[in-house]
């Protein structure tokens, strides 16, 4: 009986120190991330929220700086950014929920969709293509005419491809070009095949479920809640504001219109991981690299980086997968990426553009292998 009491206070203390040293390791990574950020973020000007979860638990969360500058709001978990193209995931989602009930194939050509574009490449070129910035459609649209290219909605942005007459390259052969447009082809693909608007849709099997109820897409006179502006350096050591009515091509929605908050992309992150708006095959589909990103590329280029359908994938040897993507529109620059075998999580949202975004997140995963949650 003695000895049986012995080792049950030896492995409670054993457990005891664990907790102990484990509480004191995220203390450390905490206060080491916090001492970083706030020599990027100051604390009245244009700032973040930048939120790490671990199995669903939160290993860090703060918030920096100013949300508006006209009303002083702090950042706040519930300031809703722009979170620009992170929203092409969404649309992503959209067209592989639609094509796990049968309602279109990954495999069918835009001609099915939009039979008023007539030039014969759109029988060539595939969702599959758009989903992956390998369509060879060049981004063409006019930005002659200052009123179109600040309020151009989905449709409107994409009218240039009616007349179109020329690729980049031909659909499918390797290439990749990430264009803005072809994401919002989904916006009109998504309204044709179900009947419904596609706001309403993206309501319904989108957010819903995933219990996003403070998301949203950006519509000019529309009242959003703990929204934040987008500032940029007005070159006298302050900011302007820099999103709607500044920014180009700002209110287009699939391919870049939700306005969200940390909360409530962590409510995503745990919907698109526990498969409660998609499959595991279509899970499978979105993270996998369908083309690699070369050096020079227009947009997404990093070392050992693809695209998968809506998501960039980082495989650097020796280290953990992350699959991830950026968000740039107007003033707003946001990260979101994770490594999902080890369900790790890491959001930097940010209201201005003068940040060094990939370096950030660079030392974040640095720091989340140093202290071993990766």
């Amino acid at each position: 009986m003695k000895r049986f009491v012995y080792f049950a206070i030896c492995i409670t203390l054993a457990t005891m120190a664990t907790a102990n040293d484990f509480k004191n390791m995220r203390d450390q990574f905490r206060h080491k991330l916090h001492y970083e950020l706030c020599h990027v973020f100051g604390a009245q000007d244009p700032g973040a929220a930048v939120l790490i979860m671990k199995d669903g638990k939160t290993l860090f969360k703060q918030c920096y700086g100013i949300a508006d500058t006209q009303t002083r709001k702090p950042v706040t978990d519930k300031t809703r950014f722009c979170i620009a193209s992170l929203s092409k995931q969404f649309s992503a989602v959209a067209i592989l929920q639609l094509a796990e009930k049968g309602l279109l194939s990954l495999n069918d050509p835009l001609s099915k969709f939009l039979p008023e574009y007539k030039a014969d490449f759109f029988n060539r070129i595939t969702l599959h293509h758009i989903l992956s910035h390998t369509s060879g459609i060049p981004d063409a649209r006019e930005r002659g005419d200052r009123h179109f290219v600040l309020t151009a909605t989905d449709v409107e942005s994409c009218g240039y491809m009616k007349t179109l007459d020329h690729l980049n390259f031909e659909p499918g052969c390797g290439k990749y070009e990430y264009i803005n447009p072809t994401f919002q082809l989904v916006y009109q693909i998504v309204e044709r095949v179900t009947g419904m608007p596609f706001e309403e849709y993206m309501q319904k099997y989108i957010f819903k479920p995933a219990g996003m109820k403070g998301t949203c897409y950006f519509e000019d006179g529309r009242t959003i809640p703990d929204m934040a502006h987008g500032y940029t350096p007005d070159g006298n050591g302050g900011y302007r504001e820099f999103d709607y009515g500044e920014e180009t091509f700002f209110a287009t929605k699939a391919d870049g219109g939700i306005y969200t908050s940390i909360n409530d992309f962590a409510k995503w992150e745990k919907a698109l991981r526990d498969n409660k708006v998609w499959s595991e095959d279509s899970k499978r589909q979105a993270y996998t690299p369908h083309v690699a990103i070369p050096e020079g590329a227009n947009y997404g280029y990093q070392p050992y980086n693809s695209y998968g359908y809506g998501f960039f994938i980082n495989e650097r040897p020796g280290h953990k997968r992350i699959v991830y993507h950026t968000g740039d529109n107007g003033g707003f620059t946001i990260y979101a990426g994770k490594v999902p075998e080890d369900d790790v999580i890491v959001l930097i949202f940010s209201t201005r553009d003068n940040i060094d975004r990939m370096g950030i997140a660079g030392k974040i995963w640095d720091m989340l292998e140093e202290f071993y949650y990766i």
